[in-house]
């Protein structure tokens, strides 16, 4: 089994040569678990801005039906915590010291729903992000206080791996989204 750091250069190399763009009816199998799970309640939907051949996310904004919910951003405190801000299309962003953007706004949102991004996924719902470990921390204490938050990974199906090593530290997803539908 290739260890975590391996993967993470492998994933990263396949990601950007296979790249695609999505249009907005990749997130049809995302309304349907909305409207099981939150039976038309408003929600805070957590996205991440995508960079570095990540899915594009953005593209939520395309469609509707998920305007009327609060979309949140993250954002990175000086502890190396994340929170998430609400976050509307075209609002200031800045850039912070990893590089991403995040919104100005500082109040701190608590999400109901998220998107997390990743490098690679597999079978058990678990996933590698760049290794800084800031979504499973988040996810960890998060989960810890609100068992009602759905996290679903978000990537293409060719980011599927096997069997992925994992740690105590690590966080399984509640789902998988990707061009092939949601998987459970």
């Amino acid at each position: 089994m290739l260890e975590k750091n391996s993967i993470r250069k492998k994933f990263l190399r396949i990601r950007k040569k296979k790249y695609h763009d999505i249009d907005k009816n990749f997130f049809n199998p995302l309304k349907r678990l909305i409207k099981y799970n939150f039976l038309n309640k408003k929600i805070n939907l957590a996205i991440y801005y995508p960079s570095f051949f990540e899915l594009n996310v953005l593209k939520i904004f395309e469609d509707k039906y998920f305007s009327k919910n609060n979309i949140l951003l993250p954002r990175i405190a000086k502890n190396k915590i994340i929170h998430f801000s609400k976050w509307k299309k075209n609002e200031v962003l800045t850039v912070n010291k990893f590089g991403m953007l995040e919104p100005t706004k500082s109040k701190i949102r608590i999400p109901n729903l998220m998107l997390v991004p990743l490098l690679v996924f597999d079978k058990g719902k678990y996933r590698l992000g760049y290794g800084k470990g800031f979504y499973d921390r988040y996810l960890s204490s998060l989960l810890k206080k609100f068992n009602k938050i759905l996290t679903v990974g978000v990537a293409f199906s060719f980011q599927r791996y096997d069997k992925l090593p994992i740690s105590s530290y690590d966080v399984k997803l509640d789902f998988i989204l990707t061009e092939k539908g949601l998987m459970k």
